[in-house]
């Protein structure tokens, strides 16, 4: 499939990567293929987004937001308990730290050095994008058609997260069907 990828679409998938590692993450998600997107600022599908708002950094701070809540972890509630019999996390991290270096609890949770698998869900939307291409009778696949394959599916993350942001998928749909129609799928836009 990898194969029908416009240049910048194939580098919007890099970009997705870069993000989950730079960010820590061991698995590409729907979310890092938006960031991966947003990265390639001359595209299609960035420039539709940023026209509805939507900007990288603003986006990024809403993919760690998100990171932090699914991250494991110990909650306010086991942090009392422990404390009720004697141990505090606070202390139990400073030791941690002052023996092994800064940041030694987080080690071994980030991404893992060389390729970064995708995440079920965001093979899912890679395919949606594969199925938006063949319905726009399109012999490639752009960054254009990789958005509107993470917003056909609102249960992804990044489908969630521009939702949270006031962005409705139909307005999405509507936005990059515009911006198609108005040549944005010329070969000089998209390759």
């Amino acid at each position: 499939m990898f194969e029908r990828f416009c240049r910048r679409a194939r580098s919007a998938v890099v970009n997705a990567q870069w993000e989950a590692r730079g960010l820590g993450h061991p698995r590409i998600e729907t979310h890092h293929l938006l960031l991966g997107i947003l990265d390639e600022p001359e595209s299609v599908a960035a420039g539709v987004l940023r026209g509805l708002g939507i900007e990288a950094d603003d986006m990024r701070d809403d993919v760690r937001r998100l990171a932090k809540r699914e991250q494991p972890g110990f909650t306010d509630a086991d942090a009392d308990a422990l404390r009720s019999v004697g141990i505090d996390l606070d202390e139990v991290r400073r030791s941690v730290e002052e023996t092994f270096g800064p940041g030694a609890l987080d080690r071994g949770r980030g991404a893992p050095a060389g390729h970064i698998p995708f995440t079920p869900g965001a093979k899912k939307a890679l395919e949606l994008a594969l199925r938006e291409a063949i319905a726009l009778r399109h012999n490639y696949i752009g960054t254009e058609h990789m958005l509107l394959g993470l917003v056909r599916d609102g249960r992804c993350s990044a489908a969630k997260i521009l939702t949270a942001r006031g962005l409705d998928p139909d307005i999405v749909r509507a936005a990059v069907l515009r911006e198609l129609a108005n040549g944005g799928d010329e070969p000089r836009r998209t390759a």
